[in-house]
């Protein structure tokens, strides 16, 4: 049973909610709603729709989880859902839509992610795990945002734009295309990486033999403007072995190549609707 639920709240009959869940003054649970363990609600917290959350969340006043998507397309209450991994912190004012009916329906939030004031995260989104949205990021539909990304305050990222693992983007940027695996993006006007994110994959424990690579790519692919098969060729002829942060840069590279517009996920956009089992 949950240890506490505001008399002040509506949980709607259906819901599910696990061990040690609190739920503060003027929250709304809705009736498809699953909740985890150790969750919190501080208050002013609508979790609406086919939501599943997992455990050890916190949720601060003011979000809404769960809410349908804002796209022409989606039909009144098709049961598409969102579903969010454990130990998330949502922010004042954070918004993450539940799927439109494209793709697979599903609205995913990974592990460990922080979502910092008034972010949004719209339809069929997919957040991995240890990602950070500033205060003020907007997302827009279908965009994927891979493992330790972090995305700077008032940053909008186009619907179908994929950013990499460890990316990261400077603050007010216009993200029209994707960001590639450890690169680092700036610009409003000018959209463009700039460099490497050095620092950020010296915190997650990457070896500077794959630094060196990384950034040997970085001049190859944004300097010298290399075809990939020249690039793939050029660490051939020079490594031994690929570390697998080269392979996971050149890969991504070769899939936005493969893609529309910049955006390797664009292909997807006339993807037939397969609704995901539910979960």
């Amino acid at each position: 049973m949950p240890t506490f639920i505001s008399p002040l709240s509506h949980v709607e009959k259906g819901a599910q909610l696990g061990e040690n869940v609190h739920v503060g003054p003027f929250c709304h649970v809705g009736a498809d709603v699953k909740i985890g363990d150790h969750c919190t609600l501080d208050s002013h917290v609508a979790l609406v729709g086919h939501t599943k959350i997992g455990s050890h969340n916190r949720f601060w006043p003011n979000c809404v989880i769960g809410a349908e998507p804002q796209d022409y397309s989606y039909e009144e209450g098709a049961p598409t859902q969102v579903i969010v991994g454990d130990h998330n912190q949502f922010r004042e004012g954070v918004t993450v839509s539940r799927g439109a009916e494209k793709e697979d329906g599903v609205t995913r939030i990974g592990n460990h992610n922080l979502l910092m004031a008034n972010s949004h995260v719209a339809h069929n989104c997919c957040l991995y795990d240890r990602v950070i949205l500033v205060n003020g990021v907007l997302l827009g539909g279908h965009v994927h945002v891979h493992d330790r990304a972090i995305i700077s305050g008032n940053s909008v990222v186009h619907h179908f734009a994929s950013i990499g693992t460890l990316a990261f983007v400077s603050g007010g940027g216009r993200v029209p295309t994707d960001v590639l695996p450890f690169m680092m993006a700036a610009g409003s006007d000018e959209f463009k990486v700039r460099t490497i994110n050095i620092v950020g994959m010296r915190r997650a424990g990457i070896s500077e033999d794959a630094i060196k690579a990384v950034r040997e790519a970085y001049k190859l692919i944004f300097r010298e403007h290399k075809a990939i098969a020249a690039v793939r060729s050029h660490f051939e002829e020079q490594l031994e072995t690929f570390p697998i942060e080269l392979a996971t840069l050149l890969n991504a590279w070769q899939a936005q190549k493969d893609g529309k517009m910049g955006r390797a996920r664009e292909v997807y956009r006339d993807q037939p609707y397969q609704a995901a089992k539910a979960a």
